[in-house]
């Protein structure tokens, strides 16, 4: 069986600058009505970046709904029909000042699929090579370069707790066991 919710209303409740919120009224397959919230969001883009010594590069942050300093790889929101792979390039140079080489296709998460839109697209990129690093007026970060092994860790043991970081980390380390990177 294959199950399903059609969309017989839709109302745009508030419009952002970086999402909307909706309010949508579904039939359900049983028949019966329910109200649906949903956040539209454009997406957004996450680079492992691993460079020639074999450190992962990553951006520390201070994240504002959560009141810390935040480790993260980096990353940005993709603009309205924006190619992702365009857009990681892009934050790649402006968040850590290098361009690379080999930019693929890594992961795509579904951040949270029961009410938001938004796609996270995580490309692998190397044989990285310095550009000038150029944040946004109101963007402050450090970068950091860490070992992929001990990169592991710190999201097995808890002190990365971005779920796109960590998605891209597992993922990356898995490959590479595998030999498929």
């Amino acid at each position: 069986m294959a199950h399903y919710e059609k969309t017989i209303d839709s109302r745009v409740i508030y419009e952002g600058r970086i999402l909307s919120l909706r309010r949508d009224m579904v039939e359900l397959e049983n028949g019966s009505t329910a109200a649906r919230e949903v956040v539209d969001h454009s997406g957004g883009v996450a680079v492992l970046a691993l460079d020639e010594n074999g450190n992962i590069l990553f951006v520390s942050q201070f994240r504002y709904p959560f009141g810390a300093v935040l480790l993260e790889l980096p990353a940005g929101k993709l603009e309205k029909g924006e190619n992702p792979a365009e857009c990681g390039m892009r934050e790649l140079g402006e968040e850590c000042g290098c361009a690379a080489d080999l930019f693929q296709p890594l992961a795509k998460m579904y951040p949270t699929c029961a009410y938001d839109t938004e796609i996270i697209h995580i490309f692998y990129a190397t044989g990285l090579r310095p550009t000038r690093q150029h944040l946004d007026e109101d963007e402050f970060l450090t970068v950091r370069r860490i070992p992929v092994e001990k990169a592991v860790q710190m999201v097995l043991d808890g002190e990365i707790p971005d779920a796109k970081t960590q998605l891209g980390i597992l993922k990356f380390y898995a490959l590479r066991q595998a030999g498929k990177l």
